[in-house]
């Protein structure tokens, strides 16, 4: 990434911690994994104004603060195995790699999967594996998976995903319709999940699936 890639990338995790992000591993992150190589190209301007980008399919990328919030809450130390429900075009998913020991992620378009394949090897990530397939039933037999979040709205967390939690794991969502959501962090017990806190409010697309909305 050349000196003006950089300072826009510094740029951009000043204005994420301006929104009260401060884990500092988070940060130095999104200082180090370029945006601009996880957004189509026609985009790459725009990559570190802290906004949603479209990326087809009728998708778009995560707000990066809002991304940072939802990473954040997830406490990761280094040593997780994470699930990630929608790689889209696999930033989020750098950033998880960077933070945890392993990340296994669901994308349900065939073509931004293997997209998104292609910039992790571009980018030497190692520690990331791609699963096309319906995120809403997760991928039960690598569970249980240490922390899981979904980047997707649906009215309840799908029990598919909820049993496949680790004890004491972590888990975000947004629930709602799609279009106005509360992204909830929740925290397993044994075999309860608990709602520990909004995070925010935001609007996200519609978990599609079985244990989702109809696609």
């Amino acid at each position: 990434m050349d000196s003006s890639w950089r300072s826009a990338a510094e740029e951009l995790a000043a204005a994420v911690r301006a929104e009260g992000i401060c884990d500092p591993r988070l940060l130095a992150a999104i200082r180090d994994v370029p945006r601009a190589e996880f957004v189509p190209p026609a985009l790459a301007e725009r990559a570190y104004r802290d906004v949603p980008l479209p990326i087809g399919h009728d998708q778009v990328t995560t707000q990066p603060s809002l991304v940072a919030r939802m990473v954040e809450a997830l406490e990761l130390t280094g040593r997780e195995c994470v699930l990630e429900i929608g790689t889209g075009f696999g930033w989020q998913t750098a950033l998880l790699a960077r933070l945890a020991a392993y990340v296994r992620t669901v994308e349900r378009w065939p073509d931004l999967a293997e997209d998104s394949r292609a910039r992790f090897r571009r980018r030497g990530i190692e520690n990331v594996e791609v699963v096309v397939g319906d995120g809403t039933e997760g991928i039960p037999e690598r569970a249980p998976h240490d922390a899981i979040i979904i980047c997707a709205a649906f009215t309840s967390v799908p029990e598919a995903l909820a049993t496949q939690l680790a004890d004491g794991g972590r888990l975000v969502q947004p629930l709602g319709p799609g279009g106005a959501e509360k992204v909830v962090l929740f925290c397993k017990a044994g075999s309860r999940l608990k709602r520990v806190r909004t995070l925010t409010l935001a609007r996200f697309v519609r978990l599609c699936g079985q244990y989702g909305f109809p696609s």
